[in-house]
């Protein structure tokens, strides 16, 4: 560990010098192994590692895109937050887009609550 420069006198801020991923480059990677007292990392975190893109879901790399209009309500929003994308047979490894539908977080409240299923088709709210 070192100690920035340029830090006020008495508060000290470490920063650990951790190799960063070598395809994502934003996350850090673990300690491989030692050799001595010196480290060697691997050249790629665990998500890259894996496959996974972190922070890029399935339904998103299968080239779906979340709307900005309920498809159950029809409640529209200029604001993408307050919609989730739903999967109509509940597995979330199934990205084809006819079972991908984006739902307000009202309705995906709703249909966990009662637990509702989706009917294909059915865009007006049936509770």
């Amino acid at each position: 560990m070192h100690v920035k420069k340029g830090v006020e006198k008495g508060v000290v801020n470490t920063v650990m010098s951790r190799s960063l991923c070598k395809q994502c480059k934003k996350r850090p990677v673990a300690i491989n192994y030692y050799k001595g007292k010196k480290p060697y990392y691997r050249s790629k975190c665990d998500s890259c590692a894996s496959g996974r893109s972190p922070g890029v879901p399935f339904w998103h790399k299968a080239g779906y895109r979340q709307k900005t209009k309920c498809d159950k309500c029809g409640f529209s929003s200029k604001h993408k937050e307050q919609f989730n994308v739903y999967h109509i047979d509940g597995s979330l490894t199934n990205c084809k887009h006819s079972n991908l539908k984006t739902i307000c977080a009202n309705c995906q409240r709703l249909m966990q609550e009662t637990g509702a299923i989706w009917k294909q088709g059915d865009l007006t709210p049936d509770f």
